[in-house]
């Protein structure tokens, strides 16, 4: 799932970083502050974020912007299929970006997964520091 959404993620990025006055143009119809920055960042957003997916680094940290960055783009682009949320689902469910915020919160969710870096990246810490390497706070009886 990653893979797939990470390679969606990237190639929408990729997509505005192409032609970046689209997004800017968009954003500025949209009525949304700093629309320049604001496209920048969104390319970038999606494109290394995509990139992270993809490579499994990272998916539960960049999950996070991702989703907020689809929800965003539902208040500010599809605010009539968010509002359509509870009496007409079909609508929101058919919204570009539905699948997108779906895949995110998944990630989120669920981590990283056997077959991944970051699964990679967690045994080598445990192997070099132990299973838990940041120690647990002292409790009030063990401070007396």
């Amino acid at each position: 799932m990653r893979l797939y959404w990470g390679w969606q993620f990237w190639q929408s990025g990729w997509g505005k970083l192409q032609d970046i006055s689209k997004p800017i143009g968009f954003f500025t119809d949209l009525g949304i502050p700093f629309p320049v920055f604001n496209a920048w960042f969104v390319a970038f957003l999606e494109c290394f974020g995509g990139i992270l997916l993809f490579l499994e680094l990272a998916s539960r940290l960049i999950s996070i912007p991702l989703a907020f960055d689809m929800l965003v783009a539902y208040i500010a682009a599809d605010r009539e299929a968010l509002k359509s949320f509870v009496s007409e689902p079909g609508k929101f469910y058919a919204a570009d970006p539905y699948t997108f915020l779906f895949a995110a919160l998944l990630v989120m969710v669920l981590g990283p997964g056997v077959f991944s870096l970051d699964y990679v990246v967690a045994r080598y810490v445990e192997k070099c520091h132990g299973p838990n390497p940041v120690p647990a706070p002292a409790t009030v009886s063990q401070k007396l």
